[in-house]
C-alpha cells in the first residue's frame, strides 16, 4: 500500500507540481515516465538481488530508497533534482510488489499464491485512493515540504518494520523455497529473468507475444489517466471541482478493485476465449468511452466522467490475463522470462502515452496550469488511439498463431482435411 501510495503520490496533485517547478506538460509528464521507466528497467536487477539475500533486505533497502525520494522531492530546488528524486522512487518502489510476491511463495502453500496474490493486488491499490483526495487535501491544508517529507518518514518507519518482523522463509525450511501441500513436491523460488536463448524461447512462442501485446494494449490509458493526466484534465479542462475529481479517480480505482477477482475467476473459466470475451471488450469499451467523451460538445457531464473512469478501470484487471497467457503457454523454467517481457509490455505502452499527451499539449501551447484548454486535451488524448489500433491488430494477430499452434484453428488456407 504504501509503495503505490509512492508510486502515485503526484497523481492529485499534478497541476500544484507544475506550478511549483514552472514545468510545462512534456516536463511535467517526465516525472512520470521516467519513474515508470526506472521502475520497468529495475525488475531484472532486482530479481537478481532477490535471488540472492531473500526479499527481507531487498524490500527494506526499497523502503528506504523511496524514503530518500521523496525527501528530496520534498526539498528539490528545480525540476532536474525532482526528476532525480523520482528516479530513486521508481529504483525502491521497484523492490517491494516483487518481494511481496516472492514471501507468498516461501510463506504459503502453492495452492494459495494465485488468491494471496490477487489478495495483495487489492490492499496495493488502496493505496491510490490514499493518494487522491487525502493527499490533496493535506497538501492544500499544510504545505508541500510537509507532505512529501511525511510520506519519507513512513518510509523509513516501514524500511524498520520490514526488517524486524518480516522473514525469508519459515524458520523450519533451509532456504527460499515453495511447497506444494498436495504432492509434498518442493521447488527453490527464483525471480531472476533469464537471458540470451531463454528470452529468445520466450519470444518465439505467439503466446508470450499475445501476453506482451495484450498488456501493451488494455491498461496503459487507465495508466495515464490515474498517475498523470487525469487530474488536469477534469479540473483544468472538464471544469470539475478538485472533489468531484476525486471521486472520478477513486470510481476507477474501486472498480478496478471489484473487478479484479471476477475477471480473474473468468479467465480460469474459459482459458480459450481469454482476448475475444475478455481483453479485446475491455479495450473496446476504453476507445467508444473515450470516443464519446472527445466528441461532446462542450464540457462533459459528471454522469461521463463517472463512465469513462469505469471504462478505463477495466483495463487494469484485463491487463492481468495477459499473466495468464504467459503462465500457459511457457514451461516452468522460462516462466519468469515470459512475465517478465510481458510486463514490459505495459510499461512500454504507458511511458508512450503520458510523454506523447505532455507533448501534445504543449504544441498546442497548452502545457501550463494557466494555459490548459479542453479541446487541448481532448486533441492530446487523441493519441492514444493509434495504440490501441497497434496492439489490438497485433492481439487478432498473436491470438489466432497461438490457436493454430495448439490445434484449435486451421492454418489459413488450409482445406480443412488431414
Amino acid at each position: 500500500m504504501l509503495a503505490v501510495v509512492n508510486r502515485s503520490s503526484l497523481s492529485a496533485v499534478g497541476i500544484d507540481t507544475a506550478e511549483r517547478f514552472g514545468a510545462d506538460a512534456a516536463t511535467l509528464s517526465m516525472f512520470a515516465v521516467v519513474q515508470l521507466a526506472v521502475y520497468g528497467g529495475m525488475q531484472i536487477p532486482v530479481g537478481l538481488l532477490l535471488d540472492r539475500y531473500g526479499a527481507r533486505p531487498i524490500m527494506a533497502i526499497g523502503m528506504l530508497l523511496m524514503a530518500v525520494g521523496q525527501l528530496t522531492l520534498a526539498f528539490s530546488p528545480s525540476v532536474g533534482v525532482a526528476i532525480f528524486a523520482r528516479v530513486l522512487l521508481g529504483a525502491g518502489d521497484a523492490a517491494v510488489f516483487p518481494g511481496v510476491l516472492r514471501l507468498i511463495a516461501t510463506w504459503f502453500p502453492a495452492q494459495r499464491g494465485p488468491l494471496m496474490s490477487q489478495l495483495t493486488g487489492l490492499v496495493g491499490q488502496s493505496g491510490q485512493l490514499l493518494a487522491l483526495a487525502p493527499l490533496a487535501i493535506l497538501l492544500h491544508a499544510t504545505s508541500w515540504e510537509l507532505v512529501f517529507g511525511g510520506i519519507a518518514g513512513l518510509c523509513v518507519l516501514f524500511a524498520v518494520l520490514v526488517y524486524a518482523v518480516v522473514r525469508n522463509h519459515p524458520a523450519e525450511l533451509p532456504a527460499d523455497v515453495s511447497v506444494d501441500t498436495d504432492t509434498g513436491a518442493i521447488r527453490i523460488v527464483r525471480s531472476s529473468i533469464d537471458t540470451g536463448v531463454g528470452i529468445r524461447a520466450a519470444w518465439a512462442h505467439p503466446g508470450t507475444r499475445l501476453a506482451f501485446w495484450s498488456h501493451f494494449t488494455a491498461p496503459f490509458a487507465g495508466t495515464a489517466f490515474v498517475l498523470l493526466w487525469g487530474m488536469p484534465f477534469l479540473t483544468a479542462g472538464e471544469g470539475l471541482e478538485k472533489g468531484q475529481a476525486a471521486g472520478v479517480l477513486s470510481v476507477y480505482v474501486v472498480v478496478g478493485m471489484a473487478l479484479g477477482p471476477i475477471m480473474g475467476d473468468l479467465s480460469r473459466r474459459i482459458p480459450h476465449l481469454r482476448s475475444r470475451a475478455l481483453v479485446l471488450p475491455a479495450v473496446a469499451t476504453q476507445v467508444v468511452a473515450w470516443t464519446v467523451v472527445i466528441v461532446w460538445p462542450g464540457p462533459a457531464p459528471l454522469w461521463l466522467m463517472y463512465g469513462l473512469a469505469v471504462a478505463l478501470a477495466m483495463g487494469g484487471p484485463a491487463s492481468m490475463i495477459a499473466f495468464d497467457h504467459a503462465r500457459t503457454h511457457n514451461p516452468a523454467h522460462r516462466l519468469s522470462t515470459a512475465t517478465g517481457i510481458t510486463n514490459v509490455g505495459g510499461f512500454l505502452a504507458a511511458l508512450v502515452a503520458i510523454f506523447a499527451i505532455g507533448l501534445a499539449l504543449d504544441l498546442q501551447g497548452a502545457g501550463t496550469p494557466g494555459t490548459y484548454r479542453l479541446d487541448a486535451f481532448r486533441l492530446a488524448f487523441l493519441l492514444q488511439f493509434p495504440l490501441w489500433a497497434l496492439g489490438w491488430t497485433f492481439i487478432v494477430i498473436e491470438r489466432r498463431k497461438t490457436r493454430v499452434l495448439l490445434g484449435l484453428e486451421q492454418p489459413r488456407g488450409s482445406s480443412g482435411r488431414r
